[in-house]
């Protein structure tokens, strides 16, 4: 009995001393907290708030976000503010090196002035004021898309040139396409005429478009590459936005008759001149079909031996350094070209060349009166010659921009969408 008495007397004094104990150390926060505020019970969301109050309300966006990686080199880079002005934008690759770029007239935005360069990494600052002078800061980093993860077209032809009305716009990809369904997607080609243009790819990488008919003389054609962002490939995405424009001169075509030996040259459906000629020499004829002037040059090499015209000791059946007056037709290696090596007689009258074909003509291009001389300076790049009775067949469509050769059904049979 005394035993229990004295153990439920431990007990309670075990309670109470607990309770000021807990009492105690309860009290003891309560103490810290007033020491730490010098008593005028400020608590810490209290402070947060006064600080609140104090920030610039002003609300900087930067794209891409900080990390980005595979950023676009056209549209990455852009700043916007709300509630305040833009005062201040930096932008730097990491080299140091400045990006030039200038905040909009109303101060709400910023963009730099040109394209950026691809697997490159900048840094971007921005700073902007709210009404009141507060002041709000932004930075990021990013890496524009690698040059292995993207891909690009080279096109023909060039914006704001005149050309023959038998040009094709004709685009050649860097990577091969996959996913040629985006890809042409994302290009459109548009003229003035209102004919119908369809695209036709020739393999992975080429594409060209082009009416039913010679391109309408003296209309306007319209290339838009929306390409920034479109995945061509697995992981392959492209970079290009660009609108490209070009003319369509009068329309020139020019009838080569291998058998007559005789060239006809209209304009707008009329025969402007008749030219004797000699065409490719019975073991080595002049492709047939429709061709399409790719380039001119007033004076060029030609030796054999670059497209398989060899002697026994692997020289050039022929190497000319300076033929006059030369247009390319085909990518394999025919010509209209300017001949002043070979007698006066041959033209009209044989067949003498490795595949060409010859005009009379002067050594050093400098005769304007020669026919090679009145031909070269009355054509232009994409205007049309059709070759006819060589004894040769047709020539390929893709060698060169001579896609006239497909008919109208299988050239929209190439079609992606």
């Amino acid at each position: 009995m005394t035993v229990s008495k004295r153990n439920r007397g431990l007990t309670v004094a075990s309670a109470l001393l607990g309770g000021v104990l807990v009492l105690s150390a309860c009290s003891s926060g309560g103490d810290d907290a007033s020491a730490s505020d010098g008593g005028n019970g400020t608590s810490q969301s209290k402070v947060d708030e006064a600080a609140a109050k104090k920030a610039s309300e002003a609300q900087i966006t930067l794209t891409p976000k900080d990390g980005s990686d595979n950023a676009s080199i056209n549209n990455s880079a852009a700043v916007t503010v709300s509630k305040g002005s833009l005062t201040d934008v930096s932008m730097k690759t990491t080299d140091g090196t400045e990006v030039s770029g200038q905040i909009s007239a109303d101060k709400t935005s910023w963009k730099p002035s040109g394209q950026l360069e691809r697997s490159t990494t900048y840094k971007l600052t921005a700073e902007a004021k709210d009404s009141k002078g507060r002041v709000a800061h932004e930075n990021a980093s990013f890496t524009t898309v690698s040059p292995a993860n993207s891909f690009i077209g080279s096109f023909t032809p060039d914006d704001g040139t005149t050309v023959g009305v038998g040009m094709p716009v004709s685009i050649n990809f860097d990577k091969a396409i996959t996913n040629k369904a985006a890809v042409q997607k994302g290009i459109t080609v548009s003229t003035t005429s209102g004919q119908e243009v369809v695209c036709h790819w020739f393999n992975a990488n080429r594409m060209d478009c082009r009416p039913d008919e010679y391109w309408k003389g003296n209309s306007t054609v319209t290339l838009k590459l929306a390409l920034d962002g479109v995945e061509g490939a697995s992981g392959v995405f492209g970079v290009q936005q660009k609108t490209v424009t070009f003319k369509i001169g009068r329309n020139q075509v020019t009838y080569v008759d291998a058998k007559t030996k005789q060239m006809k040259v209209t304009q707008d459906g009329k025969t402007v001149r008749k030219i004797p000629i000699s065409a490719g020499s019975p073991e080595n004829k002049t492709y047939e079909g429709i061709m399409v002037m790719q380039e001119k040059f007033k004076e060029t090499r030609m030796n054999g031996a670059t497209v398989g015209f060899t002697d026994d000791d692997g020289k050039g059946e022929y190497d000319i350094k300076d033929v006059p007056h030369a247009i390319r037709l085909t990518s394999s290696g025919t010509f209209v070209h300017g001949n002043y090596w070979g007698a006066k007689s041959i033209f009209g009258s044989v067949n003498t060349s490795h595949g060409c074909v010859g005009l009379s003509d002067t050594k050093g291009a400098n005769d304007p009166n020669t026919p090679g001389a009145w031909f070269y300076n009355s054509s232009m790049v994409g205007d049309v010659v059709i070759v006819q009775n060589t004894g040769d067949k047709t020539v390929a469509p893709d060698n060169g921009l001579n896609g006239w050769n497909l008919s109208w059904a299988d050239w929209k049979a190439g079609s992606a969408v």
